[in-house]
């Protein structure tokens, strides 16, 4: 929803990444997932478990799951541009995004939702209801969400190449010659893979809850709930790759026990996810002061499950027989992780005089982050085919707290000019302190119908204790590779000391922003926000780097960033048409500049970021991206039409010649929705999202002459677009890199039942 509402919000999902597919990365203004701080009801909510180590968007960070809360049960959404560190602490970078729960006593609805895409795949159904009453004689109210839901997969696999498969697969001297190869994906033209957008089943509860206890001091308490099962599949293993010869036991495992019935096999990964957070406090006037005092909790886990596959390991017991191969379990527990946060906050504001206010507060929050451990057959030797299992040496239970105290004051200098400053110092128990502020102001004008506001702030964004402690093997797709194993190692290892890995510290920002507001009428408005964010010490997974016969990455405070642009939204509503009333709405985000700063810090003679990871950061997100949307009113129907830019993105991808780059073409996604009050409560609503079935599309630039020799060489083109879409699975994204849906067209119908 928030794709195609603001500009500056951009997600992805990406197909066949393993435990990302539980949580799609998002990032507002370009900046990764983690530089967001998240709030429900303005409390912060927790992490999730989850540090994103594919190649994904917000790559070496973690998110915070916001598609725990149900949608029903939010009132608004508030997203506050500014940093906001000096205010909330860590991770308000970029801004803060607050979630604001309904807390209506009257008006409650059942809607019941179903769709499929165009192609009659991707078939999903959901029931939510919203309600809410008055308890104890009106001294208070209670607001309650529950969704169910279930989303089927969508598959968008693209037709392999034969010639490029035999490059990669071929073996003539065991029988996998070209004629094999075509023989095979004569029956299947796809391989055998599943690029698909998941199977997702969930289940959501949401509570907003108040009480006034006396006439200065109410009681209040929410909090939200979400168990999600996520089907997705890995890479099918062909029968040129993992071969009959080599293990002739898959024969077994995964046909009828002669050759001519292995066909090769596909790993599935699913995954369990459980997030919930809740908070419970007072507000109370005691004069003069306004008092509020909470306690939140917040707690994500994900725990994973591999079936369909094979531990390949020779490993051999005390007798010489296999303790794999042929005896491996085809089904895996490859291990999970949790994180938990408890967090206490106490914020007192008063007015000093009628011109100067005051607010301080504090807040102390405790974190544990737990690796668990997979069962031994997924991670012994080589573990499990397609996701190896999280060895108990890499598991462990990690904590830490930090305390942090503010100090704000206002001061209105006259009824139209305000300035605002704010001081923070947050001492964590691993790396000490941080001091970080902010200075603001805001004029008002035209009978304040102009308002100019800027700021300028420092803030801080604190490695995570994901980033810090974990440590695992991971399969990824290495192009003219294949899928290979890469280590990581964790920031406090003594693999990382060798390597000269410093221990993480926190990443820091410099924040400016100049805004101007302007309602020219009741019914028009313009906003124009500039921002211009500065960050040094950026936490990153680095490049691989040999290491002890292998290759290993690791996390690194590694360089330095600076991100501007403008964010502009102007509406205009209550245009009367006939009987009618029509609206516009027009949002957008400008990337004016988002670069590296300095050089890249090399590692044993290595680059820590490559043109891989420079792209993911920088140019991988739409340079614009504009929304426009257009209501009409009348009676018992409206109509919405939504239509929404996304500029051009680059990317290089990993195993791409150094000469080239990939470019994705601007696109216009359309959207169209009808809503008809059929009678009494009973509603219906019906949109197509993306009604021209626009889906993303590639080329090949050459990044010099040596590039343009390549793409005049047919042979040369083939082979490169063969190598970064995986031989054609991956023909519509390349495997990594694109900015809005791969599905097409989605038909949705709703009836909404109100009491």
């Amino acid at each position: 929803m928030l794709q195609y509402r603001v500009p500056s919000f951009s997600v992805s999902q990406t197909p066949v990444n393993d435990a990302t597919a539980l949580l799609d990365p998002w990032e507002i203004r370009n900046m990764g997932v983690s530089r967001t701080l998240i709030l429900v009801n303005g409390k912060r909510k927790n992490h999730s478990s989850l540090v994103y180590i594919q190649t994904s968007p917000s790559r070496g960070e973690t998110a915070t799951d916001i598609s725990a809360i149900p949608v029903d049960a939010i009132k608004r959404v508030e997203i506050l541009r500014d940093g906001a560190s000096a205010q909330y602490g860590s991770d308000a970078l970029a801004g803060v995004i607050n979630i604001v729960l309904k807390d209506n006593t009257e008006g409650g609805y059942v809607t019941v939702n179903s769709g499929v895409t165009s192609e009659g795949d991707g078939g999903r159904f959901s029931i939510a209801m919203n309600n809410g009453a008055p308890i104890l004689d009106n001294r208070g109210f209670a607001n309650y969400t529950v969704e169910l839901s279930r989303v089927n997969e969508a598959r968008r696999s693209g037709i392999v190449d034969a010639e490029q498969e035999f490059l990669d697969f071929g073996d003539p001297a065991r029988g996998y010659d070209l004629n094999y190869i075509r023989r095979f994906l004569a029956q299947d033209p796809y391989a055998g893979n599943r690029n698909s957008s998941p199977a997702t089943s969930a289940a959501k509860f949401a509570l907003n809850s108040g009480l006034h206890i006396s006439d200065n001091t109410e009681l209040y308490l929410s909090g939200a709930y979400v168990y999600k099962k996520v089907n997705s599949f890995a890479n099918y293993r062909v029968p040129y790759w993992r071969t009959y010869s080599d293990f002739p036991y898959l024969a077994s495992f995964f046909g009828n026990g002669d050759s001519a019935s292995y066909k090769g096999y596909l790993p599935t990964f699913d995954g369990d996810l459980v997030d919930y957070n809740a908070t419970l406090g007072f507000r109370s006037r005691l004069h003069p002061w306004n008092v509020d005092a909470s306690f939140t909790i917040g707690f994500n886990s994900q725990d994973y499950t591999v079936l369909n596959s094979h531990n390949r390991s020779n490993i051999r017991d005390a007798n010489g027989e296999f303790v794999y191969r042929q005896n491996s379990p085809i089904n895996f527990k490859p291990g999970g992780t949790a994180f938990a946060h408890y967090v206490w906050n106490l914020d007192l504001s008063r007015a000093v005089t009628d011109k100067v206010s005051i607010a301080l507060g504090s807040e102390f929050r405790s974190e544990v982050f737990e690796i668990t451990p997979g069962d031994k057959a997924s991670w012994d030797g080589v573990g499990a085919d397609s996701f190896a299992g999280i060895r108990p040496e890499d598991s462990g239970t990690f904590t830490r707290y930090n305390f942090g105290g503010y100090f704000d004051v206002s001061y209105d200098v006259t009824k139209h000019f305000l300035l605002n400053g704010t001081i923070r110092n947050e001492y964590y128990s691993d790396f000490g302190n941080a001091f970080v502020y902010k200075v603001s102001s805001r004029y008002k004008l035209w009978e304040d119908r102009i308002t100019l506001r800027g700021s300028f702030s420092t803030g801080f964004k604190a490695p995570t204790l994901h980033q810090i402690y974990t440590q695992r093997v991971q399969y990824s797709f290495v192009p003219g590779q294949g899928i290979q194993s890469i280590g990581l190692v964790n920031n406090v290892s003594p693999q990382a000391r060798l390597l000269g890995v410093g221990k993480l510290k926190p990443e820091e920002s410099k924040n400016l922003t100049l805004g101007i507001g302007a309602r020219l009428t009741p019914d028009f408005n313009i906003t124009l926000d500039y921002y211009n964010i500065a960050i040094s010490d950026r936490i990153v997974i680095s490049n691989r780097v040999a290491f002890a016969g292998g290759e290993s990455e690791f996390f690194t405070n590694s360089i330095s960033t600076t991100t501007a642009g403008v964010d502009i939204v102007v509406d205009y509503k209550n245009i009367g048409i006939g009987a009618g009333k029509l609206g516009f709405s027009l949002a957008g985000n400008v990337n004016l500049k988002n670069e590296r700063d300095g050089a890249v810090p090399t590692r044993r003679g290595v680059p820590v970021i490559d043109q891989t990871q420079e792209a993911l950061f920088f140019t991988s997100r739409p340079k614009q991206k504009l929304v426009l949307t257009t209501t009409f009113e009348r009676d018992k129907v409206s109509v919405t039409l939504n239509n929404t830019y996304f500029g051009p993105t680059e990317f290089r991808q990993n195993g791409l010649d150094a000469n080239l780059k990939t470019v994705f073409e601007p696109k216009i996604v359309t959207d169209i929705a009808v809503a008809y009050q059929l009678f009494g409560n009973l509603s219906i609503s019906a949109n197509v999202n993306n009604i021209l079935d626009v889906t993303p599309k590639w080329k090949f630039e050459a990044l010099n002459a040596d590039g343009q020799r390549i793409l005049s060489d047919p042979v040369r083109t083939r082979r490169e677009w063969g190598l970064i879409t995986f031989n054609g699975r991956y023909s519509m994204m390349t495997y990594d890199g694109f900015h809005f849906s791969q599905l097409g067209r989605i038909y949705n119908v709703s009836l909404t039942y109100g009491f």
